[in-house]
């Protein structure tokens, strides 16, 4: 058994040494984790003193300072309100993506304020673990929400989500670049997309993401990245009604190219970017053409 303020301060050492950016944070949240409790308890503890560590805290820190994705260690990621189940052959949610929750939310008030009767109608194509999709409904209960996801892993992990969370989403599995809930074709309010929009070729950096976020979640199908996102987009316009908005979240590169392709289709209008909180390029924002 180790002390509690010892052992999580050298774990912290290791994982910077490791080159983990969020080395104290993580050192905690895996404290955390092996002793039942939340991270803001873990540092109340190492100020009082007296609490031990088991040796299976040992055992974690060595597999994150080997790159294992503090999530995959802890089984679970938190996104918004949201405590999400997450783990091997699903991508990890990342807080970048909750500007595009943040735009969607306003596009569900817009439409509710217009006093409809029918409810607001919204899609999230490319679903991974369910967390955009979830996140409306559990922010926006009012909305009726449907998902789509292609892999039968992430898939798995998106259904394990929605019924633990007792959130009222119709997840289905299926291909996002081809046809799909055809009996609500031309009348979807909005569609939310978190497409795979790496360029082939480009390796990311983090072995976090290179090592453990399935490939099917993070290469965009071209040498821009932007193959699948675009088919997801033209899938997208086929479902929206007139005036109905799509989010597509990008890599911080495509800010000026996604607009620019998707201003060119004809189908899109009122296209623009928005920024995520670290200030990068991030969601584009376009109303389906009449």
């Amino acid at each position: 058994m180790t002390d509690l303020r010892d052992g999580v301060r050298a774990a912290a050492a290791r994982l910077r040494e490791a080159g983990v950016v969020s080395a104290d944070v993580d050192a905690i949240a895996l404290a955390a984790h092996v002793l039942g409790v939340d991270s803001s308890e873990v540092r109340r503890l190492m100020v009082l003193g007296g609490r031990t560590l088991p040796s299976t805290y040992a055992v974690l820190v060595d597999e994150r300072a080997g790159r294992v994705p503090l999530q995959h260690l802890t089984g679970r990621a938190h996104f918004r309100r949201l405590t999400l189940a997450v783990g091997p052959g699903v991508f990890v949610p990342r807080p970048e993506t909750e500007v595009l929750v943040d735009l969607a939310l306003a596009e569900v008030d817009r439409v509710l304020a217009l006093g409809r009767s029918e409810p607001v109608h919204v899609v999230d194509l490319c679903s991974g673990s369910g967390a955009i999709a979830l996140s409306v409904k559990d922010e926006r209960p009012e909305a009726e929400v449907r998902a789509l996801e292609l892999s039968p892993d992430a898939y798995a992990w998106a259904v394990s989500n929605r019924d633990r969370l007792g959130l009222d989403v119709d997840l289905v599995q299926g291909d996002a670049t081809a046809a799909c809930f055809e009996e609500w074709a031309g009348g979807i309010d909005l569609v939310t997309i978190n497409p795979p929009y790496i360029p082939v070729g480009a390796v990311p950096v983090d072995p976090e993401v290179r090592d453990h976020d399935p490939d099917i979640a993070l290469y965009g199908g071209s040498e821009d990245g932007l193959a699948i996102p675009l088919a997801v987009a033209r899938v997208a316009a086929g479902l929206l009604r007139p005036g109905g908005l799509v989010l597509v979240e990008h890599a911080d590169s495509q800010g000026e190219s996604l607009p620019r392709r998707l201003g060119a289709t004809g189908e899109w209008v009122e296209v623009e970017d928005h920024r995520d909180l670290g200030g990068r390029p991030r969601v584009t924002r376009a109303r389906r053409a009449d």
